[in-house]
């Protein structure tokens, strides 16, 4: 079964220097029938004008993924980190028992573009912690590259939840396959471009929440970009 969740069905908070698409209930936006899918709670779609951003405001008990698309987008938080996340990078910050950070635009002349991402984790009150690691994207085009991973492996980002995340830059044409585990669910996030997912057509910006499928076929209509959450 797949249930699409358009773009233009997205929440929406549009500020003098913030425009954020909600694919689930986020903030003042609230909708009983997008709360999140398994263990995935916000897919936050964020373009941040230059200079401006977040300032230091509070987290706790989250798994907070940060996934650049264009642009830099500059952290700090209160362990300490200070950082600039770029395209081909993934942040994971674990709010744990409690965490300040801010997030503002690295550039003074250009808009970042990305999205925030947020899991539940498997267990409240674990110690806040950070990570930050840069991927292969473009060495591994056309294939999946494993981001986030609650063991870590492969080079992955480390979690603190039965989820996997992988990334795929696709060619215009070009298929990827997924093997689904029994029991297993996804959602599919086209960050960029079109693709069909067994034959159902998304558009940038679109999502599906996929359950009782053994097989996802990927086939990119024209150059994108994809996630896949593979979620218990």
């Amino acid at each position: 079964m797949i249930t699409l969740r358009r773009s233009d069905e997205r929440g929406h908070t549009k500020l003098a220097w913030l425009d954020s698409r909600h694919t689930f209930s986020f903030g003042e936006y609230y909708d009983p029938k997008h709360m999140g899918f398994r263990h995935l709670r916000v897919i936050n779609e964020d373009w941040i004008s230059p200079g401006k951003g977040f300032g230091a405001h509070s987290h706790r008990d989250m798994e907070i993924l940060t996934y650049v698309l264009e642009g830099a987008l500059a952290h700090k938080d209160s362990t300490g980190t200070s950082s600039a996340i770029r395209p081909g990078e993934l942040q994971r910050m674990s709010a744990g028992t409690g965490i300040s950070h801010s997030e503002f635009n690295n550039s003074q002349t250009e808009p970042v573009h990305l999205l925030q991402i947020w899991i539940v984790p498997d267990e409240k009150n674990l110690a806040p912690g950070y990570e930050q690691r840069p991927f292969a994207l473009e060495k591994n085009r056309g294939r999946w590259t494993l981001i986030a991973a609650r063991d870590g492996r492969d080079g992955a980002v480390s979690i603190h939840q039965d989820v996997e995340l992988s990334v795929a830059l696709m060619p215009a044409g070009h298929q990827v396959n997924y093997r689904l585990k029994a029991g297993r669910h996804a959602w599919l996030q086209a960050a960029r471009g079109a693709v069909t997912l067994n034959g159902t057509l998304l558009n940038t910006g679109d999502g599906a929440g996929i359950s009782d499928e053994e097989i996802l076929e990927i086939r990119a209509v024209d150059q994108g970009e994809i996630l896949l959450f593979d979620l218990a």
